[in-house]
């Protein structure tokens, strides 16, 4: 839902989290351009004690890397913050102050002018047909644009990645998923001051946009694919499970043709890629963030700048991610996708 949150269950995504929400909040004096960022918070909820208990075990892993803005929080809390939750099975949950939005154009496009002004230049609207390798590794790239000689190709193609992996003979464990998002029209029986709150026992999460209520869920009936067409059906679907927790949305009004659907770039563990393939020299993958891609940009443009110029990071254990652990089985499972 393009927020920044440290709310992940390995240390590795904390810590890429906590790189990550101070970059946001000083994104307009860093480079000069707006981010849209908005600390409004993320109040996560729990029914369950085993929800509950991965909530606590989070809790302590965001203390120790440093995340003081995190607490753990009472049921009348909770009432507190989002009165119109249904509270009855609620036992606690946890609250970030810091966590928050940012609008992901404004942030591309920030990136984008800063990187232009150190000296990038960009090619747009370009296909990549081909990358090529020599006894060395990758030594160029063929696109409707013309060629480019390279020693390093960073594969950044998000739900395309795997595409893109197949041009240089890498087997990229990537796929497409597609992630609807429902708005209600202009809505004010919840306060635009709530956080982005998310129901544990259904996965059903709201934010304030504007006059109005985006919503979402993750359908375990999506099946991967490159399908970008809202289905109307599942209107319901969301709207049934929000109202569970939350009736007053009930008396939500939804119009269709403001809904829309984009892809998540899924891997098996719901965790980035981020370093050099195996036996290919010189191309380096950042793709398959399921969700936590503009959440955890700025971190991963540090790390992969450290990895491609220095081959190591001091930000993070950076093997932790690589392409290798999917066939090595060390998966890092994120069990709390949004």
């Amino acid at each position: 839902m393009g927020g920044v949150r440290a709310q992940f269950s390995t240390d590795v995504s904390i810590r890429m989290s906590l790189f990550s929400i101070p970059f946001f909040r000083d994104f307009e004096q860093i480079v000069g351009h707006p981010s849209g960022y908005r600390p409004q918070g993320y109040l996560f909820i729990a029914t369950e004690p085993r929800h509950m208990s991965y909530l606590r075990t989070n809790y302590r892993k965001q203390i120790a890397a440093g995340l003081n803005a995190v607490q753990l929080i009472t049921s009348q809390q909770i009432v507190e913050m989002v009165p119109q939750v249904r509270s009855e099975e609620v036992i606690g949950g946890v609250f970030c102050s810091t966590d928050g939005f940012v609008d992901p154009h404004s942030a591309m496009t920030g990136f984008a002018l800063r990187a232009r002004d150190q000296g990038a230049k960009f090619v747009c609207d370009a296909l990549v047909t081909g990358i090529h390798r020599d006894g060395k590794g990758i030594c160029a790239v063929t696109s409707t644009q013309g060629n480019i000689a390279t020693r390093t190709v960073v594969c950044a193609a998000g739900a395309w990645s795997a595409q893109v992996g197949k041009l240089a003979n890498v087997d990229l464990p990537i796929r497409p998923l597609r992630r609807m998002l429902v708005p209600t029209e202009p809505f004010n029986k919840i306060s635009h001051a709530a956080p982005m709150t998310v129901d544990m026992a259904t996965g059903f999460h709201f934010r304030p946009e504007g006059l109005r209520l985006l919503m979402a869920w993750n359908d375990p009936g999506e099946r991967p694919g490159f399908d970008t067409n809202f289905d109307r059906a599942f209107i319901e679907k969301i709207l049934t499970r929000g109202v569970r927790r939350f009736p007053v949305l009930e008396e939500a009004q939804v119009n269709p043709a403001r809904c829309w659907a984009g892809l998540y770039e899924m891997t098996p563990d719901h965790h980035p890629i981020l370093g050099q393939a195996p036996g290919v020299e010189g191309f380096w993958v950042a793709a398959g963030f399921s969700g936590h891609g503009v959440m955890h940009s700025p971190a991963t443009g540090k790390v992969m700048a450290d990895l491609i110029l220095k081959g190591t990071t001091e930000l993070i254990d950076a093997s932790v991610l690589d392409c290798a652990r999917f066939t090595e089985d060390r998966l890092i499972e994120e069990t709390s996708v949004l």
